[in-house]
């Protein structure tokens, strides 16, 4: 098996000591090569690795990304509204949506069948004449 070079390993234990920076990259689905060049650019010591330090945790979105205060307060309107629902009301709201659509489907069978009716019938020998 293929030795890896020096700096790629030495990399490799950066990103095991950052692993919120390795949830980024499989977040973002970037290439690896991005961080990679960023790392030997900056350095290790760079403040820039601050952000991806520490334990990475389930309810926290990454603080790194520039949308995540957005993403962040979605989450929180989402969370608030989804808290404040009555589902039994809502499971009435969703049943006479469903009566409303099979209504209107039925109405549009019985006007397709009223189209039909309303032809006069074929003569079946319209084409034998004397």
């Amino acid at each position: 098996m293929e030795e890896l070079h020096p700096t790629v390993v030495a990399f490799k234990e950066f990103i095991n000591k950052h692993p919120l920076l390795l949830r980024e990259i499989r977040k973002s689905g970037r290439a690896w090569q991005e961080y990679y060049e960023q790392w030997v650019l900056l350095g290790e010591d760079d403040p820039h690795w601050d952000n991806y330090k520490g334990e990475p945790q389930a309810d926290n979105v990454d603080k790194t990304d520039k949308t995540s205060g957005k993403d962040s307060e979605l989450m929180g309107q989402l969370l608030k509204y989804t808290s404040n629902l009555d589902i039994n009301k809502m499971q009435g709201q969703v049943t006479q949506l469903s009566k409303a659509i099979a209504g209107i489907q039925e109405m549009m069978e019985q006007f397709k069948g009223s189209q039909k009716k309303e032809q006069p019938p074929r003569d079946p020998f319209s084409w034998v004449r004397d």
